[in-house]
């Protein structure tokens, strides 16, 4: 790791003391409890989307786009506004922060694993078909997501406002020690490939001529994405152009495109921007605003500015 990893370290560092400390009273009965559960969620959250986002990337050889295309993040969100409108806000209650967390992850495991069974094969491995399968499901699902939103009642739907947010406060500890086992499981599967993967990262056909089975790669790599998604929109909910900004930060910072380093960076990157921006909610705007808002104005601003370069250099 370079110097520039050692800097972001100790920024984060600085960052996590401050969240923790400022303004706390040094209460260790409440205070630094939750806010303990936050840095928790804030880690774990980084750390899988910054991961998924930068494999996503590699996999369809383009840096402007991210999971959220394939419409994990709207089936999430089509399964709470569904919990809402048959069972009402006791719906949430009656599954519980890890039910409502294993039900998610469940069901966008199932959402992965039905586009690679049907669509991935009719695509005839054409990623960018299946892209463009994975956008018009997306659509789909949203316009299914605010259809329904008309449906339930005034005070659902500020429920669902609230969740459509991203949040680090829908966690409790049971729900972080699941997330984090379900990441080590990745990590564990994922970690002897990272070699691959930066032969991913050249193209199909040079990946083929140097000996990957470029398919069933794809697969694989896509079916740890889902796992990942879903252990951090089920965490803290959609973070639209996130993994965009994350991605390209960690490049620029790395100077290289090993994916054993890229990805550590892209981890910093991620959980630094989330300490930003929930300590600019808890003590600059003092909750009048969101994570949420916060970083898809800086990551979306980002992402037009991206696209803007792109077509510059055309």
């Amino acid at each position: 790791m370079n110097r520039r990893f050692w800097i972001l370290c100790a920024c984060i560092v600085g960052l996590a003391l401050f969240f923790m400390l400022y303004d706390s009273g040094f209460d260790v009965d409440y205070v630094l409890p939750k806010r303990l559960l936050r840095l928790g969620t804030i880690l774990l959250a980084g750390v899988c989307i910054a991961v998924s986002s930068v494999v996503f990337q590699t996999l369809v050889t383009n840096r402007v786009l991210t999971p959220a295309v394939m419409g994990y993040e709207s089936v999430y969100l089509f399964w709470q506004v569904l919990l809402l409108f048959f069972l009402g806000q006791s719906g949430l209650g009656l599954l519980g922060l890890n039910g409502n967390f294993f039900a998610s992850m469940g069901l966008m495991l199932l959402y992965s694993w039905l586009i690679h069974h049907f669509l991935l094969p009719r695509a005839r491995q054409n990623l960018w078909l299946l892209l463009l399968f994975g956008l018009v499901l997306t659509m789909v699902i949203t316009t299914l997501t605010q259809f329904i939103e008309l449906k339930i009642s005034p005070g659902e739907f500020s429920v669902f406002q609230g969740i459509n947010y991203a949040s680090f406060n829908h966690s409790e500890i049971q729900t972080l020690i699941y997330a984090a086992v379900a990441m080590l499981v990745v990590g564990s599967l994922g970690y002897p490939y990272l070699s691959t993967l930066d032969v991913m990262a050249l193209g199909e056909e040079q990946a083929v001529s140097l000996g990957v089975d470029y398919a069933r790669f794809v697969r694989w790599g896509f079916g740890l994405i889902a796992v990942l998604v879903a252990v951090s929109t089920s965490l803290v909910g959609p973070t639209a152009f996130m993994g965009v900004f994350i991605a390209n930060m960690a490049y620029a910072f790395a100077g290289h495109f090993q994916h054993k380093r890229i990805l550590w960076f892209a981890s910093a990157v991620a959980v630094a921007v989330f300490l930003v921006a929930q300590i600019l909610v808890e003590h600059v705007f003092n909750y009048k605003t969101t994570v949420s808002i916060l970083i898809n104005l800086i990551c979306g601003v980002y992402f037009l500015l991206l696209i803007v370069r792109h077509r510059g250099m055309a």
